[in-house]
């Protein structure tokens, strides 16, 4: 049983792609698809498929990479509020990662979202993560 289980799953892509896999297998809760279904919608992962095996289900990540360069999608995967130091931000002050290139995944009263995604509903929430 892990403590953060959202940086064991930012984790388990990062050591992925570091030993450059193609699949992570990764155990599944509601709010791990939900940041799985953003990375695919915002295009850093190939694909993603919820595997139920009796009462422990998992996600298996299809990774992504560039064909000539063999480099992957995601360059960098960053756990922002923890559970020792949980990090808000209003709607107002919103983190831009990489000068808007990348992504920040926030959790919301609305659910699990990005951060223009929340800017245009103008809604705040707990940042998870930054990705690029």
């Amino acid at each position: 049983m892990t403590t953060d289980p959202i940086a064991d799953f930012l984790t388990r892509i990062r050591n992925a792609i570091t030993a450059k896999h193609r699949v992570v297998e990764i155990p599944a809760s509601k709010q791990k698809l939900a940041m799985t279904k953003i990375l695919f919608e915002k295009g850093y992962i190939l694909n993603y498929m919820l595997v139920e095996n009796g009462p422990h289900s998992t996600i298996k990540i299809a990774l992504k990479y560039d064909v000539v360069t063999k480099e992957s999608a995601i360059k960098h995967l960053q756990r922002v509020s923890t559970p020792g130091l949980r990090k808000y931000a209003g709607h107002k002050e919103l983190p831009r990662v990489l000068n808007g290139l990348g992504v920040a995944i926030l959790s919301t009263s609305r659910g699990l979202m990005t951060n223009k995604e929340a800017a245009e509903l103008g809604i705040g929430g707990e940042v998870l993560c930054y990705v690029y």
